[in-house]
């Protein structure tokens, strides 16, 4: 099993694929109400969706680079506002936080080999 991709709500198609593209990832279609995304390694992609009335969502998305700290400080100087800088998570995450321009959290992080094999880890099966 693989996980597709994630899908976002944004309140303004134009605005939220500019951010996105900011960041640094591909776009791979663009219609007036969905966008979709290719990241930089690998195979995964994410989409964002317009949404027409109010929204609420508490969905936070992470996106993962080993060159953390440098791609926080290349997208302050591209003018990317952060609400956290990189800092050193209890659970042996580095993260630094951030909104797209529709109030989507965004986790920025590197976990190495700690993301899918932390001290803690447990492997459960039906």
């Amino acid at each position: 099993m693989n996980l597709n991709q994630v899908t976002l709500p944004v309140k303004h198609m134009d605005e939220a694929t500019e951010f996105y593209l900011k960041l640094g990832f591909t776009q791979i279609v663009d219609t007036p109400h969905y966008a979709r995304f290719e990241c930089t390694e690998g195979n995964s992609t994410f989409s964002l969706s317009l949404e027409t009335g109010d929204f609420s969502n508490g969905v936070v998305i992470y996106f993962e680079h080993e060159k953390l700290d440098q791609w926080v400080s290349d997208l302050k100087s591209i003018g990317i506002e952060f609400d956290q800088e990189p800092t050193e998570q209890s659970y042996l995450w580095r993260e630094a936080i951030l909104q797209d321009p529709s109030g989507n959290k965004i986790k920025l992080y590197w976990a190495g080999e700690n993301r899918l094999n932390p001290p803690w880890r447990v492997d459960k099966r039906a």
